[in-house]
């Protein structure tokens, strides 16, 4: 009798666990797949707007629009992330979808400055480095917050140090600042991945858990683009 009543509660137990394990990953599935399709999104807006004169003259043919649209980029991101728990799962997507179609407008320049040998390398190299250092945060014992913190303060640093060689226009501060960007950005994704499964861990997929699926998309997608430019300033060959 104790022994079949351990047995059950055993199996309960083991079975409970069995269901968040599932539950957890039906949403970090989400969180990857919202990713992919964001990024997919982007890149064929990029490549087609870069093969249309006529976009190309509008983006870039004049200074305001393309500020313009990088700062209407910059406040989309900023107005999603706040206003999160505002909106529905729906606008949530909806807003990161439409972030992703502006952000693929601003990149297309990429396909009129760099050789496609090197957007080809570029992106099987992030594609590559990011897919190690998800899975690494993904499943990891370790706690990375220190690391992660390291790497938000270092963003701060990266982005006056971009700022102060726009005037310097040194080649090699430039190669440099690449190559502690791509540093950077490897360990956010650890960090990011690591945070997402932490804070999905368990949920079942409702109108909250939804949300921060799209927020974790967010993340880590802007952690593959950074990711993705700086190995392109790093290695890519110009036209």
């Amino acid at each position: 009798m104790n022994e079949s009543h351990y047995n059950l509660s055993e199996y309960r137990r083991s079975s409970g666990e069995t269901s968040a394990v599932e539950l957890t990953n039906t949403m970090v599935r989400k969180v990857y797949l919202w990713m992919c399709a964001a990024l997919a999104l982007t890149g064929f807006t990029a490549y087609m707007v870069a093969g249309t004169p006529d976009f190309v003259r509008f983006v870039f043919g004049g200074k305001w629009t393309f500020l313009l649209l990088v700062l209407f980029e910059l406040g989309l991101v900023v107005w999603l992330t706040a206003a999160i728990n505002r909106l529905s799962s729906f606008a949530a997507v909806a807003l990161f979808g439409l972030y992703s179609i502006v952000n693929g407008v601003t990149l297309s320049s990429i396909f009129l400055v760099y050789e496609i040998g090197s957007l080809t390398s570029a992106f099987v190299s992030a594609a590559a480095v990011f897919g190690v250092m998800a899975i690494y945060g993904s499943f990891t014992r370790k706690d990375l917050t220190k690391i992660g913190s390291i790497c938000m303060m270092a963003v701060l640093g990266l982005i006056i140090a971009l700022l102060i060689n726009m005037f310097l226009k040194n080649t090699m501060v430039d190669m440099l600042i690449s190559g502690v960007g791509v540093l950077i950005f490897t360990g956010l994704t650890a960090w990011d991945a690591q945070k997402i499964k932490d804070l999905l861990g368990g949920a079942g997929e409702n109108e909250t858990t939804s949300k921060m699926a799209v927020l974790g998309a967010l993340t880590l997608y802007l952690d593959f683009i950074n990711l993705f430019l700086y190995l392109l300033r790093f290695f890519g060959r110009r036209d």
